[in-house]
């Protein structure tokens, strides 16, 4: 018993050396008490134990497998002793392939091999014993891609059996990442192979001297015998019969093996085919796989069958295997169409959207299927807010409907959206109701609502759409699909502007939605038909309309978390403002006519207090009021205050308005100023009223401060252009005061200057010929002062640099003259007195020959400063 559970010792293996499958007997001791003690056989690293027959305990014998080492180990497993070991090796010769060209002395069955599994002989193809290496250097394939080899060498192939093949090709197929010295080893070899097969014969004969000598030694044999024969080829001599021995045996075979080998032909070409079929089976299982997957929903998989299937037999030429692949096109052509489909249909969530673009994107489908979702799904949101409207208007909603929005006890999307950020301002999007609230409120503000929740549920989704196509992020990975997600990314840069006007529609459809039901003044007449009727509807009281603009504020909210831009959404902060200043003149006209009624309440009961219980009810009006107000006068981050709405509009918008409506503005403040003020205040006089000094006083100082600040605007929009251009008109062209050629005239900075107040002089005059000088000092003061600044900085002067400085301020002053005052006349002497001095009759006849030249030139464009009888406003 001790001496069975000793480990497996292997002393001895015959013979020592030897081809994969040669037969071997292994010797040791302690080999296994029987063939199931055998657990285990490996000869150089390769498990052999399938081939082993257990002789003896210290006897086994096997075939050698064909393993990766060339040496190593015979190690034998048994149940009862473990693990062996081993005192010799065994080396593992490899032999040579010969090509089907080669030369050999023997015959060489080149179509059979040992199948250690079923023990029998198997047909392999003979271009399977071509070299696979042939340059005999380690392969290493770079990561060029196919596509631009292929336009880099059309129709040649890597192939070195091909007709078209191209070494370039095939080096930067197979090695691309080797060496130089490796390239030269390679070249070396085969130098070596050309060399070996140049020697012919020779070699030829040196590899199978021994056959060539037996071959000798029978010729010769016969030869002997041929001669000691004697005879000639006559009938009956040996030559005679051998030769008709020979034939029979011919006939004989070809009668006995006939059959056999029209059987084997036959065989071989029914198994070529099953090995076709068997090899190949992938494809021609395709079509009737990518049919079960698709009935299934496993897209991925057909994609991933898909792919391989295309870069194997894309560009196949085999008649059979292009059939097959035209059916695998068909499937995959109906395959786009359903995945098209089903991204198109509404409603749909965005994981299924993205889901099913990335398909498409994977199967190459025609067309920016992103961009056809996107389309879709706004159609669909916009029909979506029309019907809801159109369901109101028909009644719909007021039973069935009504109790529809009841019975659901979802929250809405615009609450669900909003919760966090109501929570945080320590409210709820929508106060708590009673059961009958459905049927009680009326059906402007439930359309509200519903409209709300409406863009809220769907808004977002299509926004988060159009940023994952922006991103690219439609495309997770980022590997292989590095280029899908460019394309995306350059199809999103063209259609911004697109989805830009996308966003702007459903905002405005909103806004107009909502404004047909509350606000159908402020309407076209045009769009009524589709926005409007809602005529027969209840009129809103302001507490309905608190309810309405709350509800509305929380949709801006909810959308602008989103980020998506402002100037998008500036329709609806416009909306808020006038359902605000709706909401607030409704209030107070409501009011007005609450404490108009309060007189009939009077029931003249004096309580201990001495008052009756009109003050109370007075006060309660009041307070009731202000509480209706409270939403409207709030004022959210963006939003304008409604009570100081007069002054907003006036002045703080003054500098988003365009210069000509500023000239207009300041023309009506003149005119309020000159007359009407005045006429307002003798109508005032007229019917009795006191105090208009104060009203006229106040007014006036109103007037003449917004007149202040708009032309102030005015002179700076105007202005400040045409003084910035003059420092960079004089030094262009690395123009240097100190070192210039003698003027011939002057430059075009301080003519485009001109022109550019001829320009200002022009728009002003189209406005209001009385505000001409009053903006035309002003603007002729900056340009002044600016080039008295440009002068004072000059560190020094030549003598052309200065005649030229005072060339072009004296053109300038004598050009503008009629519009000079005190301030502009003072900049002009400081600028001329920072120049050199003219002592040259020669230079001050240049100066004046140059003036004289600059007028004439500019005559008609300096006809508009010509003196007029308007005098400048003095302010």
């Amino acid at each position: 018993m001790s001496r069975a559970r000793q480990p497996p010792l292997v002393t001895g293996i015959s013979p020592k050396e030897g081809a994969a499958w040669t037969k071997v007997t292994i010797r040791g001791e302690n080999l296994g008490t029987g063939p199931a003690d055998l657990i285990g056989l490996s000869i150089c690293g390769h498990n052999c134990l399938l081939t082993a027959e257990w002789m003896s305990a210290s006897k086994i014998v096997c075939r050698v497998g064909p393993a990766k080492d060339d040496k190593g180990e015979i190690i034998v497993t048994t149940k009862s002793g473990g693990l062996g070991t081993s005192t010799v090796s065994f080396k593992l010769i490899r032999p040579e392939r010969i090509g089907i060209l080669d030369q050999s002395a023997v015959w060489v069955d080149e179509m059979n091999y040992y199948d250690m599994r079923t023990d029998r002989n198997k047909g392999i193809s003979p271009l399977s014993l071509r070299p696979s290496n042939p340059l005999g250097i380690e392969i290493d394939k770079g990561k060029i891609p196919q596509k631009d080899m292929e336009l880099t060498f059309p129709g040649m192939s890597g192939d070195f059996t091909s007709e078209n093949f191209s070494a370039t090709l095939y080096l930067i197929e197979n090695h691309a990442g080797s060496s130089f010295e490796q390239l030269k080893m390679a070249a070396s070899n085969l130098k070596k192979q050309a060399t070996k097969k140049n020697e012919g014969s020779l070699a030829y004969v040196k590899g199978g001297l021994s056959t060539f000598f037996e071959a000798q030694d029978a010729l010769s044999a016969i030869h002997q015998r041929l001669e000691s024969d004697g005879t000639e080829k006559v009938e009956g001599s040996m030559t005679q019969r051998l030769e008709n021995i020979l034939n029979r045996a011919s006939d004989t075979a070809d009668t006995l093996f006939q059959e056999v080998l029209g059987r084997k032909d036959k065989a071989d070409s029914t198994r070529n085919a099953l090995n076709v079929l068997q090899r190949f089976k992938f494809l021609f299982n395709l079509p009737l796989n990518i049919e079960r997957n698709i009935q299934k929903g496993d897209y991925d998989v057909v994609i991933n069958d898909y792919e391989k299937a295309k870069s194997l037999f894309g560009n196949t030429e085999v008649p059979v295997f292009k059939k097959v692949y035209a059916e695998v096109e068909t499937r995959i052509g109906a395959l786009r169409s359903l995945l098209l489909e089903k991204l198109l249909q509404t409603p749909s969530t965005l994981h299924d959207q993205k889901r099913y673009i990335r398909y498409l994107s994977d199967l190459h489908a025609p067309g920016d299927p992103a961009w056809q979702c996107i389309y879709a799904q706004h159609k669909w949101i916009l029909q979506l807010m029309q019907n809801c409207r159109d369901e109101f208007i028909s009644g719909q909603r007021v039973g069935a409907g009504a109790l529809d929005l009841e019975g659901d006890t979802r929250p809405s999307a615009l609450g669900r959206l909003s919760h966090t950020a109501s929570l945080k301002r320590g409210g709820s999007l929508r106060t708590p109701r009673p059961s009958t609230w459905r049927f009680e409120t009326p059906q402007q503000v439930q359309f509200v609502e519903k409209l709300s929740d409406v863009v809220i549920g769907q808004l977002p989704n299509f926004w988060k759409l159009w940023i994952s196509y922006v991103n690219g992020s439609l495309f997770s990975e980022t590997g292989e699909k590095s280029g899908q997600v460019e394309k995306s990314k350059k199809n999103a840069r063209q259609r911004q502007n697109d989805f830009k006007k996308m966003i702007e529609e459903l905002t405005n459809r909103l806004v107009k939605l909502v404004r047909g039901a509350l606000l159908p003044t402020t309407l076209p007449q045009g769009e009524l038909s589709l926005y409007g009727g809602w005529e027969n509807k209840t009129e809103l009281t302001g507490a309905w309309l608190t309810q309405v603009i709350h509800t509305v504020r929380g949709c801006h909210e909810a959308l602008s978390a989103l980020e998506i831009p402002n100037d998008l959404l500036q329709v609806i902060q416009d909306l808020l403002l006038e359902l605000r200043v709706h909401c607030l003149m409704v209030t107070l006209l409501h009011t007005t006519e609450d404490v108009k009624r309060l007189a009939e309440k009077e029931d003249w009961v004096v309580d201990n207090e001495g008052i009756t219980s009109l003050p109370s009810q007075f006060e309660q009006c009041m307070v009731q009021m202000l509480q209706s107000l409270k939403e409207p006068l709030e004022i959210k981050p963006g939003e304008i205050n409604v009570r100081k709405l007069h002054a907003v509009i006036i002045v703080p918008t003054v500098a988003q308005v365009s210069e000509q409506r500023l000239l207009i503005i300041l023309s009506n403040c003149q005119y309020l100023e000159r007359h009407t003020f005045l006429n307002l205040a003798d109508h005032f006089e007229k019917h009795g009223f006191t105090g208009t000094e104060k009203i006229t006083r106040v007014s006036m100082d109103a007037v003449r401060d917004l007149d202040r600040k708009l032309f102030d605007a005015y002179i700076e929009r105007r202005a400040d252009p045409i003084a910035g251009s003059l420092e960079p008109g004089i030094y262009a062209g690395y123009f240097d005061w100190r070192d210039c050629q003698t003027p011939t005239g002057v430059r075009n900075y301080l003519k485009e200057a001109l022109v550019n107040i001829i320009t200002v002089h022009a728009e002003v005059f189209t406005v209001s010929k009385d505000l001409v000088p009053r903006v035309l000092s002003k603007i002729v003061e900056s340009v002044a002062d600016e080039m008295c600044r440009l002068m004072q900085c000059v560190s020094s002067f030549s003598k052309n640099g200065a005649l030229q400085a005072r060339l072009e301020l004296c053109s300038l002053r004598d050009a503008v003259a009629t519009y000079l005052n005190a301030d502009s006349n003072s900049s002009f002497k400081l600028a001329l007195d920072a120049l050199p001095q003219l002592h040259s009759g020669a230079d001050k006849k240049l100066l004046e020959e140059l003036l004289n030249k600059f007028k004439s030139s500019m005559q008609l464009q300096l006809t508009c400063f010509q003196p007029s009888c308007v005098q400048p406003v003095k302010r």
